[in-house]
């Protein structure tokens, strides 16, 4: 069976968090994609930052992460943005499987 994973970015604005959640469902590249308002605190170029953001949870399968960080790169605002993959170690057995059922990249 195809491992599901969820990746997940940020960005500072709602519509760009909305182009990017849309893009990735569009082209294949997510089954499903959550939103939410975030408070993120981190270290850049030497300084403490405070940043409101958008926080992107993205279900998708393993072997599609080098498109999805594609298209994330390709659209996302950020000098360098947060995109990383956590692996779904186990899960519904139905939504594992919806998960890989939707996710085929329609060029």
């Amino acid at each position: 069976m195809t491992r599901a994973i969820v990746v997940q970015t940020a960005t500072a604005l709602l519509e760009e968090a909305e182009r990017i959640a849309q893009a990735l469902l569009e082209e294949g590249l997510a089954a499903c994609v959550q939103i939410t308002p975030i408070r993120s605190r981190y270290v850049w170029k030497g300084r403490i930052e405070r940043q409101d953001e958008h926080l992107l949870l993205i279900k998708t399968r393993e072997d599609l992460f080098e498109s999805v960080h594609g298209r994330i790169l390709a659209l996302h605002g950020y000098e360098q943005p947060e995109v990383i993959a956590l692996p779904v170690s186990d899960g519904d057995p139905g939504y594992l499987a919806w998960i890989a059922e939707v996710t085929r990249r329609r060029d």
